[in-house]
């Protein structure tokens, strides 16, 4: 295991995050509540293991709702940044979807893939950058983290 910390913080400072450790990899969602939850055509993402993602929040700042697929949204109910996604309890692999954006340094890795492409926003064609497209979730290989 890495000693690396990994820092970020939403946009008015009353919630942090530190990842311990090195992310599993990162990719692209084009999905609808990406959308919604970011104001973005796409939202980068770094994955990191459940247990290496520590969520610091003043009193009354984090927020979080339940997607229609079981994952737990988490943003600052004071500025509105979107912090993770996390997946639903009992998934056989726990891990936290760290919106990249958010993130003050280096994470290490880039995003290796673009996911839900069929759900794409029709405003903004999704670049052709050569990356791998899933038109829907994306399997748990493309989350490797590719060479820089």
């Amino acid at each position: 295991m890495s000693d690396t910390v990994h820092a970020g913080r939403c946009n008015c400072g009353a919630v942090r995050v530190e990842v311990a450790g090195p992310f599993i990899g990162a990719g692209y969602c084009h999905c609808g509540v990406c959308r919604r939850r970011t104001g973005t055509a796409a939202a980068p993402s770094a994955l990191a293991p459940a247990d290496s993602v520590h969520i610091i929040a003043e009193d009354g700042a984090l927020g979080a709702w339940t997607s229609a697929s079981g994952s737990h949204k988490v943003f600052c109910a004071r500025c509105g940044s979107a912090i993770a996604s996390m997946r639903p309890a009992g998934h056989p692999r726990p891990a936290v979807a760290v919106r990249m954006g958010l993130l003050d340094g280096d994470p290490g890795v880039v995003p290796s893939f673009r996911q839900f492409t069929a759900f794409a926003a029709p405003w903004e064609a999704i670049p052709d950058d050569g990356l791998p497209r899933f038109p829907e979730a994306a399997p748990p290989s493309a989350w490797e983290p590719v060479d820089r």
